[in-house]
Formats: C-alpha cells, structure tokens, sequence
C-alpha cells in the first residue's frame, strides 16, 4: 500500500544540499522511515542518483550494530565516498549511535555529501537538535496521517474514511488494519508500551501512575481551557493525589516534547497580546487519544476541532485560541466585557485565518452564536467557519466563509475557496 506524502518529500527537496543535517521528527510510528527510505529514496532514483551513491544505514536492524560505535560509522562510510560524485547518507534511528551528535557534525564536513537522519523522539526530540547541532540541524517534523493522505490509502467513500479517521486517527499502519480489534489492540498498547514507557526511562520517572493520570485527563479535556493549577485540583479532588504542580508542568513538558500533545495558547485580538493561561492541548493524533480513554469518549464535536487543529499545524501554521473582548451593557445600565473565543488564529507569514469549528448550526440562534466572536474582528483577514455537515462553500453579506469539513481537509487551497 502506498500512502502518498507529496507534503513531506517537498520539504525534504528544497533543502537538498544546503550543508545541513535533515533532521526528520515526529511521533513513533507516524511514518519518518518511510518518508526517508521509500518516498525520498525514490525520487533520488528517479533523478538519477545511482545506488552506490545513497548510503543508507539503519541503526536499529541486528545486523548493522557494529556500526553503533563512531569510528566504525565513519570508517565505513569513508570507504564507501569512492568519487567526487554527490553522496547521500541516511541514517535511521540515529539515537542508537553512541556520541551521534559528534558523528553528525562530522559528517557535515564532507563536501559531497547531504545528510538525512531519523531518530524516536524518546532520545530524539527538537529540543535536543536545537541544542546539539547548533545551527547545522534543519528539521522536518512530521505529523501522523492528514485526512486527505488518509484517504490515499483508504479504499471507501469519504463519509465511512471520516467515521475511521475520527475514531483511529491517523497513524499509517492502522490504515492497513481489517478490524476494529486489531486497532484498539495496536493502538492501546502502543500509547502505554511505547510512548509512555520512552518518556518514563527516558526521565527516570518513578510514579507511573501519575503520569498516565495526567494523560487521562488532558485527553478528557481536548478542546477545553485549562492549565496545571486547574488539573491539580482534579488530582486531589477526584484521584485525591497530592502529586505537586510543579510535576504537572514537568510531566507536561515531556508529553510536548514527545510530541504527544500540542497546546494552543490564547491570544487577545483587540489587545494584540497572549493571555498566559488557561490553554488548550491537543493531541497529536485523535487516535491516540481515543486509546487512552478506551474509546469511550467519542465527542465528535471535539475530535473535529483537534483534526482541525492538526490540519492547520500539519499545513505550517502556528495556531492560536483567540479572544475577543466586547463592551456590553448590563441590566444595571453598567458597560462590563464580555470575552468571546475565537476556535483558531492560524498565521503562516503574512497570512492569517481566523477558524471556528462549528460541527453544524442547525439554526439560526447557533448560527448567530457561532458569528459572534468574527464579527467582533475589525480587520481583514479572512473569517472561516467549518462544520460537518456537507455544505456548499459560501461566503456572506458580512464577509465569513462557511465550508464543510471535508471542503477544508481534502482541498489543498481550502482557506482561500
């Protein structure tokens, strides 16, 4: 099965030969091999380079573990640069090399090479590049499966690819998977036997429990404000945990770096300026997320709106919740404010879209409720609600575009339909 990933491969083809280390990174399973040794390897053979000129080395495979050791790696790969001709070395699971850092550095000094790596995030994360590398590292973060590459590999229609993505996310190997068991089963233990047990030897974490306590609750709050004071006064109240809100933050910290949550930070329109908490996490994959509750929380109006978080985040943006103060007069004849949240502030650039995912508006009450907040915008950028319902793209006499979910995640130029 061939899942198409034309996003990706792009952004590793404008960076080819700009005397960096691609460094490719997301969350296990979410597809960096395959971009690197299927997708990408392909395009170079297709341009020509010959095989003896890609040299790739995956770290994790039994039989190349001499080549965990640095001067075995770059002994080896020195024997292979034969000519003056154009080299490209892949290494995958490079965390598995000891001092990898000191051996990547070197690399970049050969002049005729171009280096892609991969790494788990477990060893591997973005913080670690930016630290290590010191401006020779160039990354490539890729998300779990969107729901247009989704649909590449799914052989139904769009409304039952929707009722699955929702469900079981977007990790490519559920793609393939026949029954709703083997799903549950692949994605359950993966969040506890993976993910979970990578953040807990990576940190030395000692209470277990807290931590998957914590991660029950953030993935009952998607789509909710809140913060670590508030979550740990769920601890105390409903696990009666005296966990400290120092760990929260920590534990939290760690969830981000592996990339299992994002969080969404709140920021006033009007004022032109972040509002610190609460916030709003989302989980990398809704799929994920499910496993964790036992799927037994499938609010389809919140799954819709963390999709759409992905898809914008996936898209380049950096995504914002926002707020928009109001005067409003009350029965006392006092003016007082009133904050309305916007769903999304995407910025990319010079663009910005402001997002309201609806799922529907039956009527006219919700519709009006679900306006609100965009027509308090004086500026402008473009105003979009999205709901689930198939509609036809429409934009009205006060400016805001309505489209369905499937408009926005299947069309490449949605925002601009």
């Amino acid at each position: 099965m061939d899942i198409r990933r034309d996003k990706y491969l792009n952004d590793l083809v404008i960076r080819m030969h700009n005397g960096m280390v691609k460094v490719i990174t997301g969350i296990r399973r979410c597809g960096k091999s395959y971009l690197l040794f299927k997708i990408f390897k392909r395009y170079l053979e297709e341009q020509g380079v010959p095989a003896s000129h890609m040299i790739i080395i995956e770290l994790d495979q039994w039989k190349n573990r001499k080549y965990r050791e640095p001067e075995a790696i770059l002994d080896y790969i020195d024997s292979l640069l034969i000519d003056d001709g154009q080299y490209y070395i892949m290494l995958d699971e490079v965390q598995m090399l000891r001092e990898f850092e000191e051996v990547l550095n070197s690399l970049t000094h050969i002049r005729n090479a171009d280096i892609y790596v991969t790494g788990s995030n477990s060893k591997f994360l973005s913080k670690d590049i930016i630290t290590e590398f010191r401006g020779r590292g160039d990354e490539i973060h890729i998300y779990p499966l969107t729901f247009k590459e989704f649909m590449s590999a799914y052989d139904k229609d769009i409304y039952h690819g929707w009722a699955e993505y929702v469900v079981y996310g977007g990790l490519p190997l559920t793609v393939t998977m026949k029954t709703e068991e083997q799903k549950i089963n692949y994605l359950t233990n993966l969040f506890k036997e993976t993910y979970l047990r990578d953040i807990i030897e990576r940190h030395h974490i000692e209470k277990n429990q807290e931590l998957e306590d914590l991660v029950n609750i953030l993935a009952s709050a998607v789509g909710s404000l809140t913060n670590p004071s508030k979550i740990e006064m769920t601890f105390r109240s409903t696990i009666q945990s005296t966990i400290s809100l120092n760990t929260i933050r920590q534990y939290i910290e760690y969830l981000e770096d592996a990339f299992i949550i994002n969080k969404a930070n709140r920021y006033n329109v009007k004022g032109r300026k972040y509002i610190g908490t609460p916030l709003k996490y989302y989980f990398e994959d809704v799929g994920l997320r499910n496993a964790r509750l036992e799927f037994r929380q499938i609010e389809e109006t919140h799954l819709m709106e963390n999709i759409v978080y992905n898809e914008l985040r996936s898209r380049g943006y950096s995504v914002d919740v926002g707020i928009v103060e109001k005067r409003k007069m009350n029965l006392e004849g006092k003016a007082e404010k009133k904050q309305l949240e916007i769903d999304f502030i995407a910025n990319l650039g010079s663009k910005r879209y402001y997002i309201q995912s609806a799922f529907s508006m039956p009527n006219e009450e919700k519709r009006i409720q679900e306006k609100a907040s965009l027509l308090g915008l004086k500026d402008s950028f473009k105003k979009i609600i999205i709901v689930k319902d198939i509609v036809n793209v429409t934009r009205d006499e006060e400016g805001i575009t309505t489209m369905s979910i499937y408009d926005f995640l299947l069309k490449e130029n949605s925002l601009e339909l």
